[in-house]
């Protein structure tokens, strides 16, 4: 039985415009089961808090993960203007990514939180070469997840909103007191763990070392979309999708049923499987069930 250490792994940057996108590759594409990439959230996160997804390589399916322009080991860009940062910059590059990595002939996509979205928007074209979607914790409009924000946020303690709005009225959302009050939220509805794995401690401090992407497209905190994703939605696109699709969320997930209610009703045929142990991060939180549900998909989606 192959290991996970004995599955070949390769790393690069691949042209892009004149940018680069970092990637790694677990497996060899093109011996056999399609290629699994994945997409990250944030915007401006990077693979890390993903890497675990690597281990499906033992099953044979090569997997593909990637930082998106702007973090991670792609080039990164802070003095670009904030209307060079959209949802078709990355549509354009993971088009790049596929066709240069020789994968766009065969291929699933897993697209989590915003990374969700950006799949959905990408299998919506009908690309020929994608065999499968998961749609992980993500928002099909972020009009919907900014109504769910409140939702969430009046939850919080009364104490730790105060300290959240008196730096928002300040303007001083960058201060470590106001992370640490965002922390709390996180704790409830991003990642349920304590502490938090490494490889999601590694991305949230990506974004936090470079905020470029994430302040351009969402905003200062998850509370306030007022970047260039504020009233995006692929609602309308959904309909369009033609592949064996899997939703998965948490029941504790900041991408609430709400959020993700439209990718189950709409996309023709989808599945939806709720971790009851779960917050934004399922493959952290809940690995055993998470791992056996995706599997079971993947399985699924081979025989037709």
């Amino acid at each position: 039985m192959t290991t996970l250490q004995q599955i070949p792994v390769v790393k690069g940057r691949l042209p892009f415009g004149e940018h680069e996108t970092w990637y790694r590759i677990s497996g060899t594409p093109g011996a056999g089961r399609p290629a699994l990439v994945v997409v990250h959230g944030g915007p401006g996160s990077t693979h890390d808090y993903l890497g675990n997804l690597g281990s499906m390589a033992v099953g044979g399916w090569p997997v593909v993960h990637y930082d998106q322009l702007g973090n991670g080991g792609s080039t990164h860009l802070p003095d670009a203007p904030a209307e060079f940062w959209t949802p078709e910059l990355f549509l354009d590059e993971l088009d790049n990514l596929l066709t240069g990595l020789g994968i766009a002939g065969n291929y699933l996509l897993y697209g989590q939180s915003w990374g969700g979205l950006l799949a959905a928007w990408h299998a919506s074209r009908q690309p020929a070469g994608l065999r499968g979607l998961i749609l992980a914790n993500a928002p099909a409009s972020y009009v919907t997840w900014r109504s769910e924000m409140e939702v969430l946020r009046a939850a919080l303690p009364a104490e730790v909103d105060a300290v959240l709005r008196a730096h928002e009225a300040a303007g001083t959302t960058g201060t470590s007191e106001y992370t640490d009050a965002m922390r709390v939220f996180y704790r409830k509805h991003v990642c349920r763990l304590d502490p938090w794995p490494r490889d999601y401690d590694a991305s949230f401090m990506e974004i936090v070392n470079d905020p470029t992407v994430y302040h351009a497209m969402n905003g200062p905190s998850e509370f306030h979309v007022v970047g260039s994703l504020r009233d995006v939605t692929v609602e309308h696109l959904l309909p369009q999708i033609d592949v064996p699709t899997l939703v998965l969320s948490g029941r504790h997930d900041e991408a609430t049923e709400e959020v993700v209610r439209p990718f189950h009703e709409l996309i023709p045929g989808a599945r939806q499987v709720i971790l009851e142990e779960s917050s934004h991060l399922p493959h952290l939180e809940e690995p055993a069930r998470f791992f056996r549900v995706l599997a079971e998909f993947l399985l699924a989606v081979e025989k037709g």
